[in-house]
């Protein structure tokens, strides 16, 4: 009868566990260069001073789609999407780098540009800062030329290049704040090969339709659970009523 409610109980838990990932993955949809995580459910042992002959489930995120999204066409002079592969470099507040597919970019009041979530985008020198201008030519290759404020119009002066990177992406993991690290941490090198479109955003890479039957699945899945829980419980009072007799 243990076996029977803690199997149920636990499958219960890791089924609203899943139920959270796929809607996280769904909630998500809209957001820039978001990568949808995967799931997986898998039988675990239970380990201890007694016999391993208890199990659970457990539910799991084994990796991440990096797959590309769908480009979005903006006009907007910095909204950037790669092209193919690479990342952007970001920093983040405790000054380590991480990564991401999200171009859209802004200039802040102090000239430094950031993500949309406001992280310092990094250049070849450290964190990019744009002074005030009247035009921004963004390079395939990520460099930020301006026209400053009265100048020529012809006139373009190389600010910056952005930092274009290109790992191998089984060395990638991704964080709970949506962010790619390295496995063992570090830094990247710039990757020349790396080319960005101006006026453009990847969008998310989820599958709304497979995650909201996901969903369902999962909801069913723990109203199942739920189930079983309670047939355990009467199966358990029958029991106690034989004995009394």
């Amino acid at each position: 009868m243990d076996k029977f409610l803690y199997i149920s109980m636990t499958g219960a838990k890791e089924a609203l566990d899943a139920q959270r990932l796929r809607a996280n993955n769904l909630a998500n949809v809209s957001t820039s260069g978001f990568k949808a995580d995967f799931h997986q459910y898998r039988t675990m042992a239970v380990f201890g001073d007694h016999f391993p002959s208890r199990a659970y489930a457990m539910s799991e995120r084994p990796g991440t789609d990096k797959s590309e999204g769908v480009y979005m066409e903006t006009a907007r002079d910095l909204d950037l999407a790669i092209k193919g592969k690479g990342w952007f470099a970001v920093q983040m507040p405790d000054g380590s780098e991480a990564y991401t597919r999200a171009g859209d970019l802004k200039r802040d009041v102090t000239g430094a540009v950031t993500t949309g979530t406001g992280l310092p985008v990094l250049g070849d020198g450290g964190p990019v800062v744009l002074p005030e201008y009247d035009k921004l030519v963004v390079g395939v290759d990520g460099t930020l030329s301006i026209t400053g404020l009265g100048e020529d119009a012809l006139s373009l002066t190389q600010i910056a290049r952005i930092k274009l990177v290109n790992p191998d992406e089984n060395e990638l993991v991704k964080g709970e704040d949506g962010l790619f690290r390295l496995k063992g941490g570090g830094e990247l090198q710039s990757d020349p090969e790396v080319q960005v479109i101006n006026g453009m955003l990847e969008g998310s890479n989820v599958n709304p339709v497979n995650e909201m039957t996901s969903i369902i699945s999962h909801a069913r899945l723990y109203e199942m659970n739920v189930k079983m829980m309670q047939a355990a419980k009467e199966m358990d009072e029958a029991s106690a009523r034989i004995m009394q007799n």
